[in-house]
């Protein structure tokens, strides 16, 4: 490897090969996001282009929920932007791995393309560069557009009844999403029941159940988020250390 190399990192070749198994897993949960939009009554190709445009399940399925319920605009744009807050933070982390010369236009070219197992795998290198995060982007686009159209359309033309059955699989990617990371942080645990806890309050709550769904995620969000970031602050960012009990978040 020259000096140029180093500095630059890794190429495109590299990025599509370290991608790929994320593309795989992208096209399988993307099935259930095509299927709950056939249930509502999407066509496919409007599905795909959500997919092709957002590349965020759980900003997709919030979003898709208030298009659903008929909510306003407004609704629409802060819950998707709070639920895909996260790529904001994650995109500022990853502007301190890139080489000299990644101009304006290619920064938004890569931000487009931020999820969390693609950032993941940039943060890996010690140098981002525009070629490397463009390879890792290509296959995840692919898979998860592809996936989400594939789900559509089966889902447009299987029986009533096995639609219902293989609706298991939009709750299935969530328990898969919550668990894992919920299992070894109690930070997290806490804000999923919190989240959980409100949620359910909304929507049975006299008064406030009669709020359109947008709103109640928007309160179950920030409420959650809330909680989490008061009693579970991040150490260097301008909270006190966290003591030392093994549990902290992450």
């Amino acid at each position: 490897m020259t000096d140029a190399d180093a500095v630059a990192g890794p190429g495109f070749q590299r990025g599509l090969k370290d991608s790929t198994p994320i593309a795989l897993g992208y096209f399988t949960i993307s099935i259930a996001f095509g299927l709950y939009c056939a249930q509502g009554g999407i066509s496919p190709w409007v599905a795909g282009m959500m997919a092709l445009t957002n590349l965020s399940s759980s900003g997709q399925f919030a979003g898709l929920n208030v298009i659903l319920a008929g909510g306003a605009l407004v609704q629409l744009g802060i819950t998707v932007a709070l639920v895909n807050l996260r790529y904001l933070l994650m995109s500022f982390s990853l502007s301190q791995r890139l080489p000299p010369g990644v101009g304006v236009l290619q920064r938004m070219v890569m931000a487009y393309g931020v999820t969390d197992e693609i950032y993941a795998l940039a943060m890996a290198q010690p140098v981002v560069g525009f070629g490397y995060f463009t390879g890792l982007m290509v296959m995840p686009v692919v898979g998860w557009t592809s996936g989400t159209l594939f789900g559509a359309f089966v889902g447009s033309v299987l029986p009533a009844s096995l639609h219902s059955a293989m609706g298991v699989l939009l709750y299935a990617m969530f328990v898969a999403i919550v668990v894992p990371p919920a299992k070894s942080s109690r930070a997290i645990r806490v804000v999923v029941v919190v989240a959980a806890v409100v949620s359910t309050l909304l929507f049975v709550v006299p008064g406030v159940r009669d709020l359109q769904v947008g709103w109640r995620i928007i309160i179950a969000t920030l409420a959650a988020a809330g909680l989490g970031a008061t009693l579970f602050p991040v150490p260097g960012l301008g909270a006190p250390p966290a003591p030392a009990t093994g549990t902290g978040g992450r």
